[in-house]
């Protein structure tokens, strides 16, 4: 599923070591169990509002395990949305931070309880810090690619998004500063495409069959995967990425994703049966191939799930943070300016 301006061959489908195929599906299983307890805690009252990506983890597992982080242009940047926790748990993330910010508590490391769960950010990591307006991070996109493209290197600018959010003017900012031919920025957008924005379908909305189909008009090479396959994700991302870092140009990929807990604890938070599930499909892949057994997946389902559960009541137990802080870290800090 591609539209490209000139031929740009698929990802080959060369074999993915079984180690990495494994790796793939202990990082998807993690990343739906940490999903499942934020909602466990939204419901029991230990959060005020859920919003995450489960269904999305065959193609956000990938891209967090494709990502090159550090710390400077020669690393990526990464401007993600609120449904990245499975790219969060990827690059390395620790689920129990993810709790934290749910429970709004101070030892919070993405905003000191200050900001809603999913809005992840690390320094070190280059992990710009996500923000709740929709696809705003696709106007800052443009500003760190330009500081790579002047400091050389390999590094890379990404930046993800739903299909709604391409309705935003910020989208539209980012195609056109990323691909104007007089300087062209190396930018990874992603829009993960869920069929549906809140409670709008997709299908009423968009008068382009793909959302990959308008990079065309900026020059844009851009493609359209299976996002529910983790094998086609990898493969593809690893490509695209590729194509930016060398080639020093904007890709444009979208990958088909589901969405099984509905938009957000605003419409319930409650299982949908008629998405496809991309866990369930790759464990039917990893258990034909002989790789892992049912009981081993469904121990290794029941380690996580034990293992949040525990982290939740010792987040259940910390304190949240005091009025008098609420104007702390309002504006940079005057020494870590100079640092930088």
């Amino acid at each position: 599923m591609s539209t490209n301006l000139r031929p740009v061959p698929s990802a080959p489908e060369s074999q993915i070591s079984p180690e990495l195929l494994l790796r793939m599906h202990e990082l998807m299983v993690k990343a739906r169990a940490l999903e499942e307890r934020l909602i466990h805690m939204y419901k029991q009252g230990d959060g005020y509002f859920w919003i995450g990506g489960p269904g999305e983890e065959a193609f956000n597992v990938p891209l967090g395990m494709l990502v090159q982080k550090g710390r400077g242009p020669q690393f990526d940047y990464c401007h993600f949305h609120y449904r990245n926790s499975g790219t969060w748990l990827a690059m390395g993330g620790d689920p129990i931070d993810s709790l934290r910010q749910m429970k709004n508590t101070v030892t919070d490391p993405f905003s000191g309880g200050r900001n809603f769960v999913g809005h992840y950010s690390r320094r070190e990591w280059n992990v710009v810090p996500v923000s709740s307006p929709i696809e705003v991070q696709h106007s800052m996109a443009p500003g760190t690619a330009l500081a790579q493209k002047r400091a050389g290197g390999r590094g890379i600018t990404i930046v993800t998004g739903g299909d709604a959010g391409t309705a935003e003017g910020d989208f539209s900012t980012c195609l056109i500063w990323s691909s104007r031919p007089a300087n062209l920025l190396p930018v990874l957008m992603i829009v993960t495409n869920n069929k549906w924005g809140i409670s709008t379908a997709y299908q009423g909305q968009h008068g382009e069959k793909r959302i990959s189909e308008r990079g065309k008009a900026f020059g844009i090479e851009s493609k359209t995967i299976d996002g529910n396959d983790p094998e086609t994700s990898y493969r593809e991302i690893a490509q695209a990425m590729e194509y930016v870092r060398s080639e020093r140009k904007p890709f444009l990929l979208e990958a088909m994703v589901s969405r099984l807990y509905g938009h957000s604890s605003a419409s319930g938070a409650n299982r949908m049966t008629d998405e496809a599930d991309c866990l369930v499909g790759f464990e039917r892949k990893l258990e034909e191939r002989g790789l892992r057994s049912r009981k081993e997946m469904d121990d290794l389902r029941a380690r996580f799930t034990a293992q949040l559960q525990e982290a939740h009541k010792k987040v259940r137990d910390e304190p949240q943070p005091d009025g008098k802080t609420i104007h702390d870290n309002i504006f940079a800090d005057r020494d870590l300016v100079r640092e930088n």
